[in-house]
């Protein structure tokens, strides 16, 4: 959390705040959120996905990524400040919110901007919220406009064999966001052989159904653009062997996810 020191005559001379430890920036996202955006991805990850793509993020020990400080990052986003004014920050992973001082901290830097307040988004897989403890990421929400939330697999045995973890904190981070009315989007990545049946994807569509805040969805195709970090890395690729989705099954199952939803709320 920001701490103010204070002169002996009682003025405020200096906001500090967190630090975090990143793994890099993209300065013009445009995949990551409304807009063209500054896009910052956060060193660790507690998932381990078999599609994913980004392995080097996993670590969140001390030697990996980079340390930076919340001015760091505003001043490299005031650089190309007039590129952002339809779009904003998008915070992602690796998972954000195993670093939830520094990223509320910088949030709120965005949100008190003298230029004009900056809109602010978390890529999230949600897992590293703690039901039993709200509070820890409750700054963080306070000054989040848009989540995009990965919805791995809708069935729990499939999102443990997928992911490596239960899905309940996720869940329950879904049921957060709903709570505090904060726009959704969610997201889902469609591989063969594990998310790509239609009532999968249906069975994802009723599990979303309560959440009345969710404002958007993204189907993404499962790709193999990831393989050659795993080889770099000296890492077995998990899905070697599975084809790419193919793109033109999308709407379909995209198809498939609303008429479950739809199902559901009217059920």
């Amino acid at each position: 959390m920001a701490q103010i020191e204070l002169t002996p005559q009682g003025d405020a001379c200096e906001t500090r705040y967190a630090r975090g430890r990143i793994h890099s920036v993209e300065t013009m996202g445009t995949v990551d959120g409304p807009g063209i955006r500054f896009v910052v991805f956060m060193q660790g990850c507690p998932l381990r996905c078999l599609y994913c793509h980004n392995p080097d993020t996993w670590d969140a020990g001390a030697a990996a990524g980079t340390e930076v400080t919340v001015e760091q990052l505003v001043e490299e986003f005031e650089s190309n400040r007039q590129f952002y004014k339809n779009g904003g920050i998008t915070v992602s992973g690796g998972e954000p919110l195993l670093q939830p001082e520094f990223l509320a901290d910088l949030f709120a830097a965005m949100h008190a901007r003298s230029e004009g307040r900056v809109h602010t988004c978390l890529d999230s897989c949600g897992y590293a919220f703690d039901p039993a403890h709200p509070e820890r990421t409750a700054r963080v929400l306070d000054a989040c406009d848009l989540v995009l939330l990965d919805i791995k697999h809708a069935d729990p045995a499939g999102h443990r064999a997928l992911t490596g973890r239960d899905p309940a904190r996720i869940l329950a981070f879904g049921d957060e966001l709903a709570r505090r009315k904060i726009p959704v989007v969610i997201r889902h990545v469609v591989v063969p052989g594990y998310t790509d049946t239609p009532e999968e994807c249906e069975a994802l569509g009723r599990l979303i159904a309560p959440w009345q805040n969710v404002v958007g969805l993204e189907m993404l195709p499962y790709h193999t653009l990831g393989v050659v970090k795993y080889e770099k890395l000296g890492l077995t690729y998990p899905l070697d062997g599975v084809p790419e989705m193919d793109k033109a099954r999308i709407p379909e199952l995209r198809a498939a996810v609303m008429r479950g939803m739809r199902a559901a709320r009217q059920g």
